[in-house]
């Protein structure tokens, strides 16, 4: 059996998240403090979402609250896992899971990717379900909608969209005439995983070049090549991650095709869960 462990990332952080595991493990937590430079506790259990729901404090409180989970899974169970992987932000988890990173320079290079990311030029996201990705990006471009990128590739038949505002919700009525069941906007305030988070994905890598990287000592996916990332190549890929689409659908194809694999989503919710189970359902579309 292949153990798989799977981390969430921006959209599944919700008020209360983490309840029960802060106590647990006091010296993270002691650290997090110290490097956000406020009590991520409060943050998680006592903020009504108005600012837990805001990019810089999302990304920086969800890294905290799946480390912890996975601390949880380490204690109570004594299992480690033969692969993980990550959605976005989740990878950050996955590589600290994976020995990459140890949990302050994770913190601490997330506190950064969610600084300039929040600052990234206005713009949003919208989910789209029911068209596979190819006609979905021939219909944008037949519309002459030329800004929006995939951002990301959840399953055959889920796609997110990113850019321009204008041009976004121009696309609702295009994609739903071209055959699309749902088309909603997602609460984030810049296009994440699109051409428009080039100058952050630049800053980021200068950020990147003084981070220390060791050897995975487990099989971690890269979300930019849904590949396992290789030693010497995470600062580029990470880079890259920002403003290039988060290929989830193969992702979680590459993990299927392990022996007997086994996936925990390990963190707030269950969105991973859920779209393993649509990759699985959706097949070869």
């Amino acid at each position: 059996m292949a153990r798989i462990y799977l981390f969430p990332g921006q959209g599944s952080q919700r008020p209360g998240m983490g309840a029960g595991l802060f106590e647990r493990f006091p010296w993270e937590v002691a650290q997090a403090d110290q490097i956000l430079g406020y009590r991520v506790a409060e943050l998680c259990l006592g903020d009504d979402g108005t600012r837990l729901n805001q990019t810089r404090y999302t990304q920086p409180a969800l890294f905290v609250v799946n480390a912890l989970h996975f601390l949880a899974r380490l204690v109570d169970t004594g299992q480690r896992p033969e692969v993980v992987a990550g959605h976005s932000l989740g990878e950050y988890s996955a590589l600290y899971a994976a020995g990459v990173v140890d949990f302050a320079t994770g913190l601490r290079l997330v506190r950064e990717r969610a600084e300039l990311m929040a600052a990234a030029p206005e713009g949003g996201m919208a989910a789209v379900i029911g068209l596979p990705a190819e006609r979905l990006a021939a219909a944008l471009r037949a519309a002459g909608l030329a800004g929006l990128d995939l951002a990301n590739l959840n399953s055959p038949l889920q796609t997110v969209i990113a850019g321009p505002a204008a041009e976004l919700a121009r696309s609702e009525a295009v994609l739903t005439a071209a055959g699309a069941t749902l088309w909603r906007r997602l609460p984030v305030s810049a296009a994440f995983h699109s051409r428009s988070m080039a100058d952050a994905a630049r800053a980021f890598r200068a950020v990147l070049a003084r981070a220390t990287f060791a050897a995975p000592r487990l099989t971690v996916l890269s979300n930019v090549t849904a590949r396992p990332h290789e030693p010497g190549a995470f600062a580029e890929l990470l880079a890259r991650q920002i403003a290039e689409p988060v290929r989830w659908t193969e992702c979680v194809r590459w993990l299927l095709a392990q022996p007997d694999p086994d996936c925990s989503e390990l963190g707030p919710g269950n969105v991973l869960t859920g779209l393993v189970r649509r990759v699985r359902q959706e097949g070869a579309l």
